[in-house]
C-alpha cells in the first residue's frame, strides 16, 4: 500500500498553530528547522509570515470565543496578549471596532481578510478557504496605506504627549495653511487637531450620522478621537473594497452650489493629506526637542513590525 504524501506544509502550519509556541523561535523548533527556513517556508507555502498567521487566526479564535459569551479577558490571554488592554487595541485594528462590540463582526463572522484562505473555523478545526478574498497584507495597497495612516498617527499621538502645553501650542509655521479653506495650521497642536478630525466630516457624510462639535485639541482628547475615528473609519473602508464600492459617491449638500464625491476620490484626499501632516508633526516634534528618530515613517518598515519581520 502506498504511504500518503508527505505534507509539510501542513507540519509547518500545525507548528505555527500549536498551543504554546508563542514565538518564532518555538515555532521553528517544534518543525524541526531554523527560524529563518521555516519564515521562509512558511512565507513560500501560504503567503504569510508565520508570526502575521499565528496573530490573526488567534484573533479570530478570539471574536468567535466573544460571540460565545467568553469575556473579554479570557479570550485576551488565551490568544496570548499581555494585557487586556494590548488585546483590544489589537483586536480593535484588526476588525475595526472594540472587542466589547460583538456582533456584527461582518459577513463571514469572526473570518478577518487572509491570503491563504485559513481560518478558524471552531475549537477543533482550522478552515482553508478557496476563495478569492482581498487580503490586507502586501497584496492591498490601499488597506496597507490606510492601516499605516492609522497606526502612524496613534504613534504621533502618543509621541506628543512629552510636550508641555507651551510647546505643544508655539507657532512654528507663521501663516502656514495645508488647505486654503481648512484654516491655519501653524502650531502642533493645530497640525494634530487636522490630522485626527479631518476624517470626521467625511464619515458623517458616508455614514449619514451626526458630526462632533467637540473642538478640544489637547493630546489626551484628541487621543480618544483617534481610537472612535480610527476604529470607524478601517470600518468603512473595509466594507467600501470588500463590495468593490470605490465608485459609488457622496452628494454634499453643504457645499454651495452641492457637490458629489467619488468614495475612491475621499480616501485619496484623505491619505495625502493626512500623509503630509504626518511629515509636519514629525517636523514640529523634532523642533520642539523630541527625539524622533525611531519614529520610522516608511509604510515598508511598518509592515515588516506588522508580520513579524519577514515580509
Amino acid at each position: 500500500m502506498t504511504p500518503p504524501p508527505h505534507d509539510r506544509l501542513r507540519e509547518l502550519l500545525d507548528a505555527v498553530l500549536a498551543d504554546g509556541n508563542d514565538s518564532l523561535d518555538e515555532m521553528a523548533r517544534d518543525a524541526y528547522s531554523s527560524s529563518f527556513h521555516f519564515s521562509r517556508q512558511v512565507n513560500r507555502g501560504a503567503g504569510e509570515s508565520p508570526v502575521a498567521l499565528r496573530r490573526r487566526v488567534l484573533l479570530e479564535r478570539a471574536a468567535w470565543g466573544l460571540q460565545r459569551e467568553e469575556s473579554v479577558t479570557d479570550v485576551a490571554f488565551a490568544a496570548g496578549y499581555e494585557s487586556v488592554d494590548g488585546f483590544a487595541r489589537a483586536f480593535t485594528r484588526a476588525y475595526g471596532h472594540s472587542p466589547s462590540r460583538i456582533p456584527p463582526l461582518g459577513e463571514r463572522g469572526h473570518w478577518l481578510d487572509a491570503p491563504n484562505g485559513i481560518h478558524f473555523h471552531s475549537p477543533t478545526v482550522l478552515y482553508v478557504d478557496n476563495g478569492t478574498a482581498v487580503t490586507e497584507g502586501a497584496g492591498n495597497v490601499t488597506m496597507m496605506m490606510v492601516r499605516h495612516d492609522l497606526d502612524d498617527t496613534a504613534i504621533l499621538l502618543d509621541a506628543a504627549k512629552a510636550l508641555d502645553d507651551t510647546e505643544y501650542r508655539r507657532k512654528r509655521l507663521p501663516e502656514h495653511r495645508v488647505l486654503a479653506w481648512s484654516g491655519p495650521e501653524e502650531r502642533l497642536c493645530e497640525v494634530m487637531f487636522h490630522l485626527v478630525s479631518d476624517k470626521a466630516p467625511w464619515l458623517s457624510s458616508i455614514e449619514g450620522s451626526a458630526m462632533s462639535t467637540d473642538t478640544r485639541d489637547d493630546v489626551a482628547a484628541l487621543t480618544d478621537l483617534h481610537e472612535d475615528i480610527a476604529a470607524r473609519w478601517l470600518a468603512l473602508i473595509r466594507d467600501i473594497d470588500r463590495r468593490g464600492a470605490w465608485q459609488d459617491r457622496i452628494v454634499d449638500a453643504l457645499c454651495e452650489p452641492p457637490e458629489s464625491f467619488l468614495l475612491s476620490q475621499i480616501v485619496a484626499h484623505v491619505l495625502t493629506f493626512s500623509a503630509h501632516r504626518r511629515q509636519l508633526v514629525r517636523w514640529m516634534l523634532h523642533d520642539a526637542g523630541v527625539d524622533v528618530s525611531g519614529l520610522d515613517p516608511d509604510p515598508i518598515m511598518w509592515h515588516r513590525k506588522q508580520s513579524g519581520g519577514f515580509r
